[in-house]
């Protein structure tokens, strides 16, 4: 199952807010009383966004944190990186030398082909997007069923 992280999920609910008024400054508590996110992940999610310069800080009794681009102009992929570290689908998409079979490996190329796929539809998606109320008609994915018993048989 591909799946990324709650500290991700938590940056893009955290993001969100932020973008929904993306010219004021967003004090980490007023962000956790606003999100329910806890303040110390608050605070964990801000400086990995920051650090990414996804954020800005501003330090001071009026201090807080901003986006540092337009909503349109930061993407899920961006997101994703400052958090999690590059996307890959297999460990050998993102550095090499950590898989034993990597010298005869004959699909990695393949499995590049599938994680730039990926990357590429997170990277259209935008902060933007995420504030954006979400039209039914843009959600219509069906997904396969999950049979709760293996229908293979072996014969004999």
């Amino acid at each position: 199952m591909l799946r990324v992280s709650k500290l991700t999920d938590y940056a893009t609910v955290i993001l969100t807010h932020i973008a929904h008024q993306p010219d004021e400054l967003h004090a980490a508590s007023d962000i956790t009383q606003a999100t329910g996110v806890a303040l110390p992940t608050v605070s964990k999610v801000l400086k990995f966004l920051s650090k990414a310069n996804i954020l800005t800080s501003h330090r001071g009794s009026k201090g807080g944190y901003a986006l540092a681009n337009k909503p349109n102009e930061t993407n899920v992929a961006e997101v994703i990186t400052a958090i999690e570290g590059p996307i890959g689908m297999t460990e050998c998409t993102t550095s090499e030398g950590t898989c034993e079979q990597e010298s005869s490996c004959e699909i990695k190329g393949n499995w590049n082909l599938i994680n730039r796929a990926v990357y590429t539809a997170l990277e259209a998606v935008t902060l933007a997007d995420m504030v954006a109320p979400v039209r039914q008609q843009a959600v219509n994915v069906v997904m396969p069923r999950t049979k709760e018993t293996n229908e293979l048989k072996v014969e004999s």
